[in-house]
């Protein structure tokens, strides 16, 4: 079996806003393949982030894949908007909206990648009937609405069920994870199956947010040679 190349996504909700010109460089200096924006309303998360016109900006300043987490209610009032601004990749939560399979097909209608995610308390089985419409499936490892949280554990099971019903149907969605994602456990989420990690944190606190995304590309991809 081939496996999907090992992506890096930092996440610029940890990153420094009055320098993301800045930050930006440095993953894209570090071998980041995405760029990960996390967009919250205050509703469906306790957080507000960035919308729509910060979304346009980034596109404006990097060639890196937005990758667009919508992490509010009714995603499927804003999926369009969200495109149009540069989104390459739209995510959206199975929690957030009665209608996961229509939100899904308005992603790739309007011409992104689409994405379904899952909270630390929804069982993967909870995806099944639209795993032939995504691009991405993405494992929340912390409750989502803060940076800097701890890795809740029960995400392995999580990717080690996706990995096998990739395998066993031939499919061809990644595999994500989000939260608490670091050297100490990047190795064991790729052994899992995981080929997407989304870092916020363990790069842009780092000293250096170049040399820290490389090495957690580094240590993924010697995981998934191990695991080959």
């Amino acid at each position: 079996m081939t496996y999907a190349p090992i992506e890096i996504a930092p996440s610029i909700l940890a990153s420094d806003f009055s320098r993301l010109g800045e930050e930006l460089r440095k993953i894209e200096q570090g071998g980041a393949d995405v760029v990960h924006v996390d967009v919250m309303d205050g509703h469906f998360v306790p957080n507000i982030t960035i919308g729509i016109p910060v979304v346009a900006s980034l596109r404006q300043a990097t060639r890196l894949p937005l990758d667009v987490h919508l992490m509010i209610d009714r995603p499927e009032r804003y999926i369009e908007e969200f495109v149009r601004a540069g989104a390459d990749r739209v995510l959206v939560h199975q929690e957030a909206t009665p209608h996961l399979d229509r939100a899904l097909s308005m992603v790739r209608e309007f011409g992104a990648q689409a994405g379904a995610v899952i909270n630390p308390s929804t069982p993967v089985v909870m995806l099944t009937d639209v795993l032939d419409k995504v691009d991405t499936v993405l494992v929340m490892s912390v409750n989502p609405g803060f940076g800097g949280q701890k890795f809740i554990p029960i995400a392995y099971t999580k990717i080690r069920q996706l990995a096998e019903w990739r395998a066993r149907y031939n499919a061809g969605y990644r595999i994500a994870v989000d939260g608490g994602v670091d050297l100490e456990n990047i190795a064991e989420l790729a052994h899992a199956g995981a080929n997407t990690f989304i870092a916020g944190t363990s790069i842009f606190h780092a000293p250096d947010a170049a040399e820290a995304t490389r090495e957690l590309k580094t240590a993924a991809s010697n995981a998934v040679r191990q695991r080959v």
